[in-house]
This record gives C-alpha cells, structure tokens and sequence, in this order.
C-alpha cells in the first residue's frame, strides 16, 4: 500500500469542463444499458428470431464502434477534441431519430442501421472524452481522474435501465401471451402487436435524441481548454510509437476481452433469469431488470470505492484483486444453483466497475500527442462487445430455442455454462494487471 496521493483529482480552474466532459459519460451509459435487454425485447416482439439473430442488436451497436474510432482520432488531431464532441452529439441524434422510420416499416435490419449510426457518434464521444480527461490535470492524478468521470457512465445505465424496463419491457404487449397463445392469433392481431410494440421500443430512443440536441446545444456555447504541451506529431510517426509499447498493445485486447464481458453479463442476466423462472410459480416469478439495476448499483458504488481507493493502492494491483473476484463469481453463476447463481453474476458487476477506465489510463500512461490515436485502439477494442455477446448466443442455440435444452457435464444448462466466456474475459484482465505490475517493478 501506497501512501495518499495529496495531488488533486481534478484542479479548480479545469473544473467546469470537467463536468461538462463527465456529462457525456452519463450520455453514452444511458444509450448502453437502455440497448442491452434489447436483445431479449426484439426476440420477443420478433419470436422468428434466434437467440443469435436477436444478438445481432449488440454487433450493431458495439460494431459501430470498431468503425469509426480510427476516423473519430484523425479528425480530433486535425481539428480539436470540441469540434469532436460537437460531430459525435450530431451522429448520435441522428442515429436515435432513425428509429422512427425503423418501427413504421418494421423492419429488425432498420433498427441495426439506427444503432451502428448512433454508434458512430458514441466512438466520437468516446474517442474525444477519454483523453481528454486524462489531459484534465496532473499525470499522477490521471487514471483516478479517470474512474471519478466514467463513475457518471452507470447511473447513465441505471436510467437506461429503468427506462427499458418501465416504458419498454413492462409495455410489451408480446410478452403478454405465451409461445402457443401468440401462435394462436391470427395474422392480423399478430401485426397490431408488433406495430405496438415496435413503436414502444422506438420512442426511448427518439426522447434520448432529443436531449442529444439540448447537450449539443451547451457544448457549443462552452469554452474549452486547448492543451498544447505536447510536441505534435505525425500519424505515422504515432502509429509506430504505439506499435512499440507492449503495455498498450496489451491493453487494447485486454479491453476487448473486458467489454466483452461486461456485456455479455448485462445482456444475458435476462436469458439466465428466464431460466430460473421456469421452474417457479406465477408470483414467484423474478423480474430480471431489478437484478441487472442491482448489479449496475454495485457497479456505481464500485467506481466510487476504487477512486478512493486509488489513493493508497495502485491501479494495476487493484485491479488483480477485482479481477480475481470477478473470476471466483462467474464461476459461480455457473456452478451454484437457483438464486445463488444469479447472486453471483449479480456480483461480478462490482468487480467489473474499475475496469474499463483503468485499463483505459494504464495502456495510455505517459503518452504524448500518440494519446489521441492511442484512444482510438481503445475505443475500437469495444468491439468486444459486438463479437463475443452473438458467440455467447451461440451456445443457448445449441440445443434449440430454450436455455436449458442442453445440460453441460450432465448437470449444468447451457445458458449457465455460455458464462464461461465472461470468467475467461476476466481471467485476461487479471493476467494483464499482472504483467502491468510486474512492468512496474522492473522500472523502479
């Protein structure tokens, strides 16, 4: 344990920005985790659906990402990281007001369109905000300063999450009727369904672009602090920079394994509390979003825990610790029975919360102008998850349209098992802290 660090997280004169900064992570959690029980909404409104086919919602989404983080840091070096937040706020309304033309004409490949464009703005936003807060004060200060702005990023998911709940999932007419009560109606009421439902689904979306446009609209009339300490250079010359630091290359895919695993856990607690239910009564039942919100508290709580934290333990081993534990949980949900399972996939979002920022701040630790293609690597490594949610749907289709069709080893069903993706994603996260804090060691 290290002594207290006195220097301060963020200094008074860069602490307007700061907020106005910190406000875009609150953002792009809203649009996050109000997209996660999309995947279960869509297959219940689309039953034609498979489980793959409905997770395609997160390779749209999260795909959007490996897109457009590259363009996003090309166009912040030639321009200015407002010029970026201003372009990334325009794509990400855009993207959100497409879902309006998506539910008139009913179509599940419109909607992955709306999504990959609104996500062309979150990889600007992304992108511009990361590096720039890690800019926003002291080097020492930079990952905690970090984690202190992305601990904004889950109470944007916990109002996605409510939102997706109470104005989407609980207004489903769809999810009224059992599978042979829906196959019972006839085409007609089948197509009033969907046009309902589909219509729910869309309206979040066109109330999120709205408020885009407001933000849009503040960032505009703000000033921001332009950093000049750096001697610029060129994109070549930063590309092959970066291609020599083994910590960052090391990064990247750790990030790709971290979110993989972050949303695979938000995305599929609906699929593993689907399975519990079957075998419980009519009020016995278990409401999946609550359990996910719980996990996303812990999350929050987390984010503030480990900023403090911080101050007397350093980043990489912190986050040896978490990784651990999150390890233990996952093995867990797939292993306890009933409710204790789902306790311990509940657990693991605590030992996720630091995670994506302090692998963000450890890759980029002590770079120059390289930090802003830098951030781009990190940001496309959020593609992780766009591939690995569909490989986890992949293994609840083993055995068909159910979650237990299949019992893994005899005893284990397949939707419990699909969870040993997110404990081998966290198992890289830990052999990468590792490897951070063995760095270290060798440089003192």
């Amino acid at each position: 344990m290290k002594q207290a660090n006195r220097t301060p997280v963020v200094p008074k004169k860069m602490l307007f920005p700061f907020i106005i900064i910190t406000s875009l992570f609150f953002l792009w959690g809203v649009a996050n985790d109000l997209t996660n029980p999309m995947v279960s909404a869509f297959k219940k409104v689309m039953p034609e659906l498979s489980n793959f086919e409905a997770a395609l919602v997160q390779l749209a989404f999260y795909g959007g990402y490996a897109t457009m983080a590259i363009p996003a840091a090309l166009f912040i070096r030639k321009f200015s990281y407002k010029k970026g937040i201003m372009l990334g706020l325009v794509l990400y309304a855009i993207g959100a007001f497409l879902f309006y033309p998506a539910a008139a004409y009913q179509e599940f490949a419109y909607f992955l369109v709306s999504l990959y464009i609104l996500t062309f703005g979150l990889a600007f936003l992304e992108t511009t905000s990361n590096p720039y807060v890690l800019a926003l004060g002291d080097k020492k200060t930079a990952t905690q300063r970090l984690n202190l702005a992305q601990s904004f990023n889950p109470v944007g998911s916990l109002l996605g999450m409510l939102v997706a709940q109470v104005f989407v999932i609980q207004s489903l007419k769809s999810d009224k009727y059992t599978v042979d009560a829906y196959e019972a109606l006839n085409a007609s009421q089948k197509t009033m369904i969907r046009e309902n439902d589909l219509d729910i689904i869309s309206y979040p979306y066109i109330a999120l672009g709205v408020l885009v446009l407001v933000i849009l609209l503040i960032i505009v009339l703000t000033k921001f602090p332009v950093f000049n300490r750096e001697v610029k250079i060129s994109s070549k010359e930063a590309l092959l920079k970066l291609l020599r630091n083994k910590i960052y290359l090391k990064g990247v895919l750790t990030q790709v394994f971290y979110v993989g695993a972050q949303i695979m856990c938000w995305t599929f607690i609906f699929q593993y509390v689907d399975n519990l239910n079957l075998n419980r009564g009519p009020n016995e039942q278990l409401t999946a979003t609550w359990y996910n919100m719980t996990a996303m508290i812990f999350f929050l709580a987390g984010r503030w825990i480990c900023t403090w934290l911080m101050k007397y333990i350093s980043p990489a081993r912190l986050m040896l610790f978490f990784a651990t534990g999150g390890v233990l949980f996952a093995a867990g949900a797939i292993l306890l029975p009933g409710v204790l399972g789902l306790y311990s996939l509940v657990a693991i979002s605590l030992c996720m919360s630091l995670m994506f920022p302090t692998i963000y701040g450890l890759a980029l630790e002590n770079m120059g102008d390289e930090a802003k293609l830098a951030s781009a690597g990190l940001v496309m490594a959020i593609v992780g998850g766009a591939l690995l949610p569909p490989l986890q749907a992949w293994i609840l289709d083993w055995g068909g349209p159910g979650f237990a069709d299949v019992q893994v080893l005899g005893f284990i069903p397949e939707v419990k098992f699909s969870f040993i993706l997110p404990l081998i994603c966290l198992l890289v996260v830990g052999i990468f802290s590792y490897s951070v804090l063995k760095s270290e060691k060798h440089e003192k």
